[in-house]
């Protein structure tokens, strides 16, 4: 009974943080127009966040091993209840920005750190495929019913989007002290490499600065942050080579199998991060529709909620995960070539058919990657695998977001289709990808399953 209320507890923090980025994204518009942001720092508002979660996610999951699972849960769950709160209480840009990155920091932190300590709840076995079903399901209704939250939220004031978690996040400390039991102690520590975890974060930061400065062209300054995010990236190489425990192994990388799904998650939740932040801005800046109106018009992508757990598992059994990918991504790039001839005028209806595409999508790609990426690495290295992917869908998520601000900055219905592309085009790519290990999928085995949740911070 215990262990069930652990489950409840540890489920609660995840559907805290889908439910934090969803409503999140119904309230741009608001927020832009309180504040007056321009669209490169409201982008931001999103970026911050999913590059702080992407940027220390792997040194997240290893200061749980090593720090203790419940001191780290516990500690992260106070900094993300702390940071939302001065979010809610941002005036200018930079506040907001600053709190979101520090949010998305302690997410990465959190999230690791909750999902072992499950396991640490649930012996391996029925009762743990069962709490993981669980666990992964509660985090994909917490995007689809943000967006309902967030507009409803967002008509009282926008800054209940941000200070509804940190009520939620105060619930859960409160449930959490007396039933996480107290970690198992250390026999010695062991040092974190620190320096990898500062350079690659500092990389991707500027990579997507780079990406949003394209927007006033291609000058030498937008130029010169490239750069340097080239020579960090190179010096993360050499610490990681060099590094007694490194935070990447770099040898993990010569699988073709697991860059080509890691490649093929960035891609795909880029094309969808993009597509969203279009789809906001198109329906409440430029068809007036509220919060609430833009929030009941995507939940119809939540089927996966339903899809996911259901028609995935048996389609994996009988084709395995690389055709299943494909056909996600190939959902997805109709999808999007479906919103291409996008009209100010143009109906529910006529929409309809391109988000249903984008929920099978979902249910059909997202679970399969995260098995693909994790398939046939050895057990010492599965939380490697799954950090490198989650890495990856973080920072697909904040290049989506960048890509899609820098080519509409034309403004209006123009604007909105030129943004359009990138997850169209995105998307083909993505199927160039997933098609090239085709002929490498292995055979499905009996009794596989796979997980259905999909990426909260994205969404």
């Amino acid at each position: 009974m215990r262990a069930w209320a652990v489950l409840l507890v540890l489920c609660g923090a995840i559907f805290l943080e889908g439910i934090d980025v969803a409503m999140l994204n119904v309230a741009l518009p608001a927020i832009r127009a309180d504040l007056g942001l321009p669209t490169g720092t409201l982008s931001g508002v999103v970026s911050a966040y999913v590059l702080g979660y992407g940027g220390f996610l792997l040194l997240g999951g290893r200061a749980a091993d090593l720090l203790g699972r419940r001191r780290m849960f516990l500690l992260w769950l106070v900094v993300f209840l702390a940071f939302s709160g001065l979010g809610g209480l941002a005036t200018e840009g930079w506040m907001l920005l600053a709190a979101r990155f520090a949010t998305g920091v302690a997410a990465a932190f959190l999230a690791p750190a909750g999902l072992a300590l499950l396991t640490d709840h649930f012996p391996e076995g029925p009762r743990r495929n069962r709490a993981l079903g669980l666990y992964a399901g509660t985090a994909a209704g917490g995007f689809s019913l943000g967006l309902v939250a967030g507009g409803l939220l967002t008509a009282i004031g926008w800054r209940w989007v941000f200070f509804a978690p940190v009520i939620v996040s105060a619930l859960l400390l409160v449930a959490a002290v007396p039933l996480l039991r107290a970690d198992e102690p250390r026999p010695r520590r062991e040092s974190f490499d620190l320096a990898g975890a500062a350079t690659v974060t500092a990389a991707m930061l500027l990579l997507v600065h780079g990406v949003v400065r394209l927007e006033h062209g291609l000058t030498g300054a937008t130029l010169a942050v490239f750069a340097v995010a080239v020579v960090l990236l190179a010096l993360f190489v050499r610490i990681e080579r060099r590094a007694a425990r490194p935070l990447v192994r770099l040898a993990i990388l010569r699988s073709p199998a697991l860059v080509r799904t890691n490649l093929a998650a960035l891609l795909f939740l880029a094309s969808f991060a993009g597509f969203q932040f279009m789809m906001t801005l198109y329906l409440q800046e430029l068809r007036g529709w509220s919060a609430l109106q833009t929030g009941l018009a995507m939940l119809v992508i939540g089927i996966d909620t339903v899809l996911a757990p259901t028609l995935t598992p048996w389609l994996v059994n009988r084709f395995g995960t690389g055709r299943v990918v494909f056909g996600g991504v190939a959902s997805a790039a109709a999808a999007y070539a479906l919103f291409l001839p996008l009209a100010p005028d143009r109906t529910y209806t006529a929409m309809l058919p391109g988000l249903l595409l984008l929920g099978l999508a979902f249910s059909l790609a997202y679970g399969p990657l995260t098995m693909a990426a994790t398939d046939g690495v050895a057990v010492p290295e599965q939380g490697l695998a799954g950090g490198l992917l989650y890495t990856s869908i973080q920072f697909g998520t904040a290049l989506g977001i960048s890509g899609v601000t820098a080519l509409s900055t034309a403004g209006g219905m123009e604007g909105i289709r030129a943004g359009l592309m990138l997850p169209a085009v995105a998307a083909l790519v993505a199927l160039g990808v997933t098609a090239g290990g085709l002929r490498r999928t292995p055979a499905p085995r009996p009794g596989d399953g796979v997980p259905s949740a999909r990426p909260s911070a994205s969404r």
